[in-house]
């Protein structure tokens, strides 16, 4: 069967600026700030909270490049390159959905997006009576989707603890769900004399649950509720 690549981005987006008052992107991944140029950034929110192979990227990135009138200073494949050894951007590779989807997802941090119930109240307050919104295009876009009973599970836990796709389907399969403490997180995932963090994510290739987990946290990230980190 055709080998198939699947691409998202690492990090979250911060604006910042500078001592003029300009503003400039930055991403930050494990704790370090990453600047960014225009295409790199087009680029990187192009696959931001989605799973894309190079076409599906090429479609999405093609209009952003139009629209901030970018000069291409490197082709697509190039500054994809790019962001990857930067460790801005992971890929995934394998014969079927799942293969790809473990290949890109398993060694990535889930980082659930804090929501303030405030702020989503003033920011539907602002789209209807600032802005003009109508109010049922307001109430669709702040539906919330609802979760299957795997999602919420891999959304409860990583709330409590930082940690993987390949852990996250270690917890679910030794039926943890408290890791409030350090040592329930390593009791929970390397309770045995064969797991360790480095292989984890082999082991886990044949775990019963790998499946659900690996499309729960692919469906929390284009549902805009994760993002996905490195240690």
């Amino acid at each position: 069967m055709e080998m198939r690549t699947y691409y998202t981005a690492v990090g979250r987006f911060v604006k910042k600026h500078d001592t003029d008052g300009n503003t400039y992107p930055v991403v930050y991944v494990s704790q370090r700030e990453n600047m960014l140029d225009l295409q790199e950034m087009a680029v990187w929110s192009a696959l931001n909270w989605r799973l894309a192979d190079f076409r599906q990227l090429a479609r999405k990135y093609d209009p952003l490049a139009r629209e901030l009138h970018l000069m291409e200073p490197r082709t697509l494949e190039n500054c994809l390159h790019r962001l990857e050894v930067r460790g801005l951007v992971a890929s995934g590779s394998g014969e079927s959905d799942l293969e790809d989807l473990y290949d890109l997802l398993g060694e990535l941090y889930v980082v659930p997006i804090s929501e303030s119930l405030l702020l989503r109240a003033a920011t539907f307050m602002k789209l209807i009576l600032r802005d003009g919104v109508p109010l049922s295009t307001a109430k669709c876009l702040f539906q919330r989707r609802r979760m299957d009973e795997c999602e919420k599970r891999v959304l409860a836990l990583s709330r409590q603890a930082l940690l993987s796709t390949a852990e996250l389907i270690k917890c679910v399969e030794v039926g943890v769900s408290d890791l409030t403490s350090g040592d329930q997180v390593v009791d929970a995932l390397y309770n045995d004399d064969d797991t360790t963090s480095e292989n984890i994510c082999y082991q886990m290739l044949h775990a019963k649950s790998r499946a659900s987990v690996t499309l729960a946290v692919a469906n929390l990230c284009l549902s805009k509720q994760i993002i996905f980190e490195r240690v």
